[in-house]
C-alpha cells in the first residue's frame, strides 16, 4: 500500500508541473496570438482548467511536504503532549473537511457532467474533478500525518511537533 500511495505522490507531482507547463504555454501562445490580432478562446479555456488542476494539485503536494504556512503562536509555548493534542485535532478537523469536500465535489461534477465549455467539448465536471482529486488526495495525506503523529504521542517517533514531526 506503502508503494502505491509513494507512486501516486509521484505522479501528482509530475502531473502538477505539466500543468503547470501547458498553463505557461497557453497563456503565451494567446497573447502572441492576440498581439497578431487572433483570437483562439479555447486557449484560455484550456489555461483555466490547468490552472485548476495545478492549484489543487499543488495545494496537495504542498500539504504533504509541509510547506502549507501555520500559525503556532497559540501552541509555540504548550507542552509538547498538549501540540500533539491539538495537533491531532486540527487534522481530524481537516480530514473531516476533506471529506465533505469529496463528497459535494462529487455530487457537483455529477450535475456538471452535461455542461460543457463554450469553446470546446470538455465538459465542466473536468475542473469540478480536479477539486475532488486532489481533496481525496489531501485526505490520504491527512491521514498519513495522523498516523505519523500518533506515533509520535506513543514514543516511537521521536521528533517534536514543533521540529516538523508532522509533517
Amino acid at each position: 500500500m506503502r508503494k502505491i500511495y509513494q507512486w501516486f505522490c509521484k505522479v501528482e507531482e509530475i502531473v502538477c508541473g505539466v500543468g503547470f507547463g501547458f498553463l505557461i504555454f497557453f497563456i503565451f501562445i494567446s497573447a502572441i496570438l492576440r498581439l497578431f490580432k487572433l483570437s483562439v478562446s479555447w486557449y484560455i479555456d484550456l489555461a483555466m482548467l490547468c490552472l485548476a488542476w495545478t492549484a489543487f494539485l499543488g495545494a496537495d503536494v504542498a500539504w504533504r511536504h509541509g510547506q502549507i504556512i501555520g500559525v503556532d503562536i497559540v501552541t509555540r509555548k504548550l507542552p509538547a503532549k498538549i501540540r500533539w493534542v491539538v495537533e491531532l485535532v486540527v487534522f481530524l478537523i481537516i480530514a473531516a473537511t476533506l471529506v465533505v469536500m469529496v463528497i459535494f465535489g462529487i455530487r457537483l461534477a455529477w450535475t456538471e457532467r452535461v455542461s460543457r465549455y463554450q469553446s470546446m467539448p470538455i465538459p465542466l465536471a473536468l475542473v469540478t474533478l480536479s477539486l475532488v482529486v486532489a481533496s481525496a488526495s489531501m485526505f490520504f495525506s491527512t491521514i498519513q500525518k495522523i498516523r505519523k503523529l500518533i506515533l509520535q504521542m506513543a514514543g516511537k517517533d521521536r521528533i517534536a511537533p514543533s521540529e516538523g514531526g508532522a509533517r
